[in-house]
């Protein structure tokens, strides 16, 4: 396979957002274990490898909202681009009942060449894009099964994440969603704040607003799922935006 860590779009567009997909692609590259880890083709088609329906969704929100956008291109199991480098996650060996045969015994040299490799290319390039705004916000998006295995069902469509550090956008968004009639998460199906993370690196230490969005993921696994739930959020985050008067 080519060697490729991420990929953008629109990279010209004047908007202040910058739409970023941190697990876009379940891709291995074939420098690592051969491209396979060692797991069946059934678990690399499932959320433990990336966010389903992520990249759709965030390349079609990016065009409406006339906004940049960076997409990440290896598997979140490979080296995972939204945990800082100390994460004790970034190499999963278990994840969600399966374990990752390529990462069990994968040591600080092989964490190093997928960081130098992978993770750090990413990083850099969405550095570079969230600096070409003088006024730049971030929004994140991201997918979530909708049953972990053991697990109860998940009751939410969409999951509003926002760090307690800036809550400028995020309740603001929460409530809008939930106006609009749909079954939202505050910091739901996960907490909203992790230490080096990519919101945290790229929006909260740089002061710039943000929100991270997490839709199911069955409601996005086609074209015209991601091409409606783009459509309905586009609207409600500039009037966010506009309502908090960033």
């Amino acid at each position: 396979m080519t060697e490729r860590a991420f990929w953008t779009e629109g990279e010209d567009r004047p908007s202040r957002w910058l739409i970023t997909c941190d697990h876009a692609t379940n891709r291995v590259p074939d420098w690592v274990g051969g491209g396979t880890l060692g797991i069946a083709s059934d678990d690399m088609a499932r959320h433990i490898a990336y966010d389903v329906g992520a990249a759709g969704l965030a390349s079609r929100l990016a065009a409406l909202m006339e906004a940049p956008a960076i997409f990440s291109d290896f598997s979140r199991l490979v080296i995972d681009p939204n945990r800082g480098e100390d994460d004790p996650t970034l190499l999963m060996r278990l994840y969600d009942g399966t374990v990752i045969p390529a990462n069990k015994d994968a040591d600080a040299g092989e964490r190093e060449r997928r960081l130098n490799r992978l993770h750090r290319p990413y990083h850099a390039a969405l550095a570079r894009l969230a600096d070409r705004h003088p006024a730049r916000c971030i929004c994140a998006i991201h997918s979530f099964t909708p049953q972990l295995r053991g697990r109860p069902m998940r009751p939410w469509q969409v999951g509003i994440l926002y760090s307690w550090q800036d809550v400028r956008l995020g309740p603001p968004m929460v409530q809008a969603c939930r106006e609009a009639g749909w079954i939202t998460g505050e910091n739901q199906p996960y907490d909203g704040h992790l230490e080096g993370d990519s919101i945290d690196r790229h929006a909260l230490r740089h002061g710039r607003p943000n929100v991270l969005i997490e839709v199911r993921n069955d409601l996005i696994a086609d074209e015209s799922g991601q091409a409606d739930w783009a459509a309905r959020l586009a609207p409600v985050i500039r009037a966010a935006l506009a309502g908090a008067g960033l």
